[in-house]
């Protein structure tokens, strides 16, 4: 788990790409579809947000109780007839009112056992879920947009931290990788980074590959999105944003199912 001062920047930098990003948007590009099938922008930013109203003032107790979950209707339910500027004023305020909580949270508090998404953990690793969401939604509304984002720093590093953590669980289960191969992913940039499986018995992360089965390379926010399914794997194996070298079938497996999550 990250440190403190490291979650409270990493949340201080989603808070203001998501403020930054709103601020430069048109009318027409609150309705816009986003990467999400369901939803357009507003319906993106009015998620993340209405989550960050149930972590204001919230601290669990014990892995059992769950946080105030009601107040995601309620922020929804209270923002849905606003214009939006004065719907982007709610969500700056709902920031606001968590930076001042994060600014007074504790070592001991990351420790804190915590409901989360992904089951029973400590609050710190709910945090660090609630970045990885943010940086996921940020880009569900600025790649459709054809908005640049700044893919680098510690939310980044941290959302391409939940992919690596599922990595034996997408190579082992969604690509199905046999046992005695061995893959290697090589994320070119702006995170630069190789990522390491090896399928004996269970699909497990290693340090060092010397002759894998398979190479894929693709660009870290390319990787990101291909296992959150938000981008098509055959626009971007067809664009080359992604490739392999080395057994071309496992490859193409590998390309086309990344997915863990949506």
């Amino acid at each position: 788990m990250r440190s403190l001062d490291e979650i409270r920047a990493a949340t201080e930098r989603s808070f203001q790409a998501t403020e930054t990003l709103c601020a430069g948007l048109k009318d027409a590009d609150w309705q816009a579809q986003s990467l999400c099938p369901d939803w357009n922008v507003r319906a993106v930013v009015s998620h993340v947000t209405s989550i960050e109203a149930v972590l204001a003032d919230w601290l669990p107790e014990d892995a059992a109780a769950l946080p105030p979950l009601e107040k995601m209707a309620e922020f929804e339910r209270d923002t849905a007839g606003l214009d939006n500027a004065a719907f982007l004023e709610k969500v700056r305020a709902i920031y606001e009112h968590r930076r001042r909580n994060l600014a007074s949270l504790t070592d001991a508090d990351l420790q804190r056992p915590s409901w989360t998404p992904v089951g029973p953990k400590t609050y710190g690793r709910f945090l660090e879920i609630r970045v990885f969401d943010f940086w996921v939604h940020e880009r569900d509304i600025a790649t459709p947009l054809a908005i640049e984002t700044d893919d680098t720093g510690i939310d980044a590093e941290i959302a391409l931290g939940e992919v690596e953590g599922s990595l034996g669980y997408i190579v082992g289960k969604k690509i199905g990788l046999p046992d005695g191969t061995s893959i290697a992913f090589h994320l070119t940039g702006p995170i630069v980074r190789d990522l390491n499986i090896a399928v004996e018995g269970k699909a497990t992360r290693v340090d060092h590959l010397p002759h894998p089965d398979v190479e894929i390379s693709a660009e870290s926010t390319t990787f990101i999105q291909l296992a959150c399914g938000r981008i098509d794997p055959q626009g971007a194996i067809d664009s080359g944003a992604i490739r392999w070298n080395g057994d071309a079938e496992l490859g193409e497996r590998a390309a086309r199912n990344l997915r863990f999550t949506m």
